[in-house]
């Protein structure tokens, strides 16, 4: 195994990663023709969220979005691999914050943020740009892979300039430690579906009973920190600008549920507006909501 995934990612990803944009940009559309038109790649799960996402949707605008998710997916594919080789220049390039000042306030106090989004636009390039756009020091909460060696290919690819990993599982020992360390942003990815239906929060998503984890809601509170959630907008092909909007100073202030609620309107907010550029091809509705369970209104 240990051979196969050396050869893998020293004779095929590298050399790809090294290619220039241009030409990654053409084996992008080849990938688009071959996903899309040729083996329909999670084609029935991508549709199947898309109609019931979006029931007032005819069917010609189905497919206009499935096209563009298609499209926009296979770039970020490739663009995924650019990060391998990509030097710190051209990553800030490719992604630029609009207001990363915003958070300047909360470093000046000594205080711990978290940073909400969601898998829209280039989740992988925001990665290994942030860390150099902040003061914080900047830490990314992940799910770690089965592969042992490409987990850590893929740690080191997206902290080549600053961010640090953290495994999902580890969550309380990393806020425990941040205590004594120089103030940190933690980034939390909300979009993801919960192992247990049964721990998660429950709301209304994209018109749907949807099953939302609640770990920044929870260290929030536990640690008091400041929460903002982060858009990312495509402005053209391969770059990006990502802008911070502040939801509460005071978790604590708010009501249960309610910071959950606040970020899970802003992602949706942002898919409605630019549909094509979330992970459709995610299984995100695969728990229902248990009898036990109250869907926040």
């Amino acid at each position: 195994m240990r051979i196969l995934n050396l050869l893998l990612y020293y004779v095929v990803i590298l050399p790809i990663s090294m290619l220039p944009s241009f030409v990654l940009y053409r084996l992008s559309d080849l990938m688009f023709l071959l996903f899309y038109h040729v083996v329909g790649y999670r084609k029935k799960v991508v549709r199947d969220n898309i109609e019931k996402s979006f029931p007032e949707k005819s069917k010609a605008e189905v497919e206009h979005i499935m096209r563009g998710f298609y499209r926009h997916f296979c770039d970020l594919i490739v663009e995924s691999l650019m990060i391998f080789q990509i030097s710190s220049h051209k990553a800030m390039s490719r992604m630029r914050f609009r207001n990363p000042e915003l958070l300047d306030k909360h470093y000046a106090e000594g205080r711990h943020v978290i940073i909400a989004g969601g898998h829209y636009n280039n989740w992988e390039l925001f990665a290994v740009a942030v860390d150099q756009s902040l003061k914080h020091d900047v830490y990314a909460l992940y799910k770690p892979l089965k592969n042992l060696f490409f987990d850590e290919k893929m740690r080191t690819s997206r902290g080549k300039f600053g961010l640090r990993m953290y495994s999902i599982k580890k969550v309380k020992e990393l806020f425990d430690t941040l205590q004594s360390q120089s103030p940190a942003a933690v980034v939390f990815a909300t979009d993801q579906s919960p192992s247990n239906p049964h721990r998660a929060y429950w709301t209304r998503f994209l018109g749907r009973d949807t099953a939302v984890l609640f770990g920044s809601e929870k260290f929030a509170n536990d640690y008091d920190c400041p929460v903002y959630f982060c858009t990312l907008h495509k402005v053209k092909r391969g770059y990006y600008e990502g802008v911070f909007e502040l939801i509460t100073e005071s978790p604590r202030a708010l009501p249960y549920g309610k910071l959950t609620e606040l970020h899970t309107q802003l992602l949706e907010r942002d898919i409605r507006q630019h549909p094509e550029y979330w992970l459709w091809s995610h299984r995100r509705w695969k728990h229902r909501r248990p009898d036990s369970t109250t869907t926040a209104e």
